[in-house]
């Protein structure tokens, strides 16, 4: 064999081996674009400005957390649904309270006489809850439980007295584990009159208000 046809013999097969990792390097990654959600505030921007569909979707015992929910629902736009379980809680704070620790540990959810209709249509799920002890009130879980949002953005936000979001963000995580989940917000109780600040800068963080 010459000089000539071993160089070009060479050349091909150098050719082919960086044919085969330029592939597979394609393959891999469109495989790792399916199985990795894109959690990123900055890609939640741009499709949000692209018109995504909008749920807020919150528990309120107090009233507090409807009130976030509805600045929220006001620099958002979409829908807004309030969750409202078959049966009442107890008036009493204290009856309430023991009532939640008791579901809450042994795993209950209270059936909801709300009735989300197309919930599959939304590309954003907004999650409000009051924080018991530690986490997402019954109801949400309830909802959470009850609803598929795989492939949907989810974020939750949180009125508290001093726990902040508490573990409801890893717990969201168990919940929904094929949904894109971005940042909670918390706001204490007797500051929720005086959150829009604080819910705007949220909002923008997470890519829902420009």
């Amino acid at each position: 064999m010459s000089k000539h046809d071993k160089d070009s013999k060479a050349g091909a097969n150098q050719s082919r081996r960086t044919f085969l990792k330029t592939a597979v390097a394609g393959l891999l990654a469109g495989v790792a674009t399916q199985i990795i959600p894109d959690l990123s505030p900055a890609s939640a921007a741009e499709k949000a400005g692209q018109g995504w569909k909008i749920l807020v979707v919150y528990y309120s015992r107090t009233g507090n957390t409807r009130e976030i929910a509805n600045q929220i629902h006001g620099m958002t736009g979409g829908e807004i649904v309030e969750l409202q379980t078959v049966n009442p809680y107890p008036t009493e704070y204290r009856a309430t309270t023991e009532q939640a620790k008791r579901e809450l540990q042994s795993g209950y959810k209270p059936p909801l006489k709300t009735k989300i209709a197309g919930i599959a249509s939304y590309d954003v799920v907004l999650v409000g809850s009051p924080c018991w002890w530690g986490t997402f009130a019954s109801p949400v879980w309830t909802f959470l439980s009850e609803n598929n949002l795989s492939g949907k953005t989810v974020a939750p936000f949180m009125t508290h007295e001093g726990s902040g979001l508490g573990h409801c963000e890893s717990d969201l995580a168990k919940l929904c584990p094929n949904s894109r989940r971005l940042e909670g917000l918390a706001v204490r109780g007797g500051n929720v009159k005086t959150a829009q600040k604080d819910v705007e800068s949220w909002l923008r963080r997470i890519g829902m208000r420009k």
